[in-house]
């Protein structure tokens, strides 16, 4: 998620759904003849500033408001502002950013020459390296930092292996999953798939990603999930507007950084499962990148519970929302599936329907998991926007609001509408080049000198394969954002 998103590798078994044959550089756009113009907006007034923008943030705006009322206040999307958390309680947290939110500036972001991406996951703000063993783990790495190099060959060494029984755990997961709705829809008239989804997900990515199998722990089995879960919220809480009943929320989820204590006792308990469990991997990993049991631990959590777990436990409720609450789309996507599933599914019949992945793709352009991203200047440059240029310093922050940069209008038509089959066709395959969940490009490659997400194509393969399954066992599925409330089960 999101909540980090960032997941993991390269192409599953040299399977990329739906992507042009070429990769684009992911280097910011070249200079052009546009006009140079001096960044507009400011900081305002030492404290007073960053409080102000905060309570906008958080409070009285939200993120999305927040960011076009100064797009429309300075007519430009390239701009001085704070993004919070900031004072009073996180010393040594500077908020002033500039905010690149149209697809051209944004694409700076991700040019490796020109920024970098030190302990900045999240922006200035970084949770106390007591969460992840009082290591850095690779997420908080520059592609500068030779352990990074290291770190990113595992991860997507991880899932080259992860490969042999990805497609196998993932069906045994989403069984059980749609055995519990379904018995839930059966005996109460409605199921809640939140739990149910998070389970089969904390069980299929352990299974696949570590090779350690949760039933051999009950504990793990029952409540690896929800460990999980409050991993990551106290870790990131102070940036994430909730939308409870204010003033409560700034009070005690804004204006301070959360201890690990708090978790300290689950967290250590995933440590040891992983350590019991997962011995093959560590051996692997010590025999063939010398990372030693404990940085291979705390990293192998990292990627389960940062990247993919919350990765997709942000993402998957809004794809399954989406369709259960669209009959129309739901009937176009299931005479999809079912001319081409044959007699089983696979990920090659997946990557022949053109509109599960698009679709996918779709609910990640309006619904990014991780919504905020970030880097460092290394250097001072040029940047450039669909209409100006502007001068960035070395050592400037740089923050673009992906739900706002992937509704650009000068790209994607209609960009406030869900489009269903937006990513399909040759016109479609070329915007996917600007559709940047994944910390790059989607028709970007992930390695060691990069920082893109080393899964973004297992995660949208994993998608779309979920999207199959599900309409292949049944005929219609109705819900909402929350429950499933009618099942019809396909007749076999």
């Amino acid at each position: 998620m999101a909540i980090a998103t960032k997941m993991m590798t390269c192409r599953m078994m040299s399977m990329s759904p739906g992507m042009p044959s070429s990769s684009p550089p992911t280097q910011s756009p070249p200079p052009t003849s546009l006009p140079l113009r001096t960044i507009p907006g400011s900081y305002g007034w030492p404290l007073l500033g960053p409080i102000s923008d905060r309570l906008d943030y958080f409070w009285f705006q939200g993120p999305d408001t927040f960011f076009k009322k100064r797009i429309d206040k300075y007519k430009s999307t390239v701009f001085r502002t704070n993004v919070p958390p900031a004072f009073p309680f996180f010393v040594g947290v500077n908020p002033n950013v500039v905010a690149v939110l149209d697809t051209k500036s944004f694409a700076h972001l991700f040019d490796m020459d020109i920024v970098e991406k030190k302990n900045i996951l999240v922006g200035e703000y970084m949770p106390s390296v007591k969460f992840t063993g009082n290591i850095r783990t690779c997420a908080y790495l520059d592609t500068s930092e030779p352990q990074h190099i290291k770190l990113k060959n595992f991860a997507m060494d991880i899932l080259k292996r992860s490969s042999k029984v990805w497609l196998t755990e993932l069906v045994g997961s989403l069984d059980t999953m749609w055995d519990s709705i379904e018995s839930d829809v059966c005996e109460k008239g409605s199921g809640g798939y939140l739990i149910p989804l998070q389970q089969a997900m904390f069980r299929f990515l352990v299974k696949s990603l570590a090779g350690a199998d949760p039933s051999n722990s009950p504990e793990i089995a029952e409540g690896g999930y929800a460990m999980l879960d409050k991993w990551l919220a106290l870790q990131l809480l102070p940036t994430v507007k909730i939308g409870i009943l204010q003033p409560l929320e700034e009070i005690f989820l804004h204006s301070f950084a959360y201890p690990f204590f708090l978790v300290s006792g689950d967290y250590n308990k995933l440590y040891e499962f992983i350590k019991n469990e997962g011995k093959e991997l560590l051996s692997h990993a010590e025999t063939e990148f010398g990372l030693n049991q404990e940085e291979t631990i705390h990293n192998v959590l990292f990627v389960l519970g940062f990247n993919a777990f919350g990765g997709f436990s942000v993402f998957l409720p809004g794809l399954i929302s989406r369709i259960a609450s669209d009959t129309t789309l739901q009937e176009k996507l299931r005479n999809e599936v079912r001319q081409n599933a044959g007699s089983g599914l696979s990920f090659e019949s997946v990557m022949k329907m053109p509109l599960v992945q698009s679709v996918v793709y779709e609910t990640l352009r309006l619904s990014p998991p991780v919504p905020l991203q970030f880097a460092r200047a290394r250097k001072d440059f040029r940047l450039s926007s669909h209409d100006s240029v502007f001068d960035i310093k070395e050592g400037e922050l740089l923050c673009g609001y992906q739900p706002l940069v992937m509704r650009d209008p000068e790209v994607f038509d209609e960009p406030e509408s869900f489009k269903a089959d937006r990513f399909m066709g040759e016109e479609g395959s070329e915007l996917l080049n600007y559709l940047y969940w994944s910390n790059g490009p989607q028709t970007g490659s992930p390695s060691e000198s990069n920082k893109q997400c080393a899964a973004k194509d297992y995660v949208t393969l994993t998608a779309s394969m979920i999207v199959a399954y599900s309409l292949k066992r049944y005929d219609t599925i109705t819900g909402n954002s929350t429950s499933i409330t009618a099942l019809e089960k396909a007749v076999k």
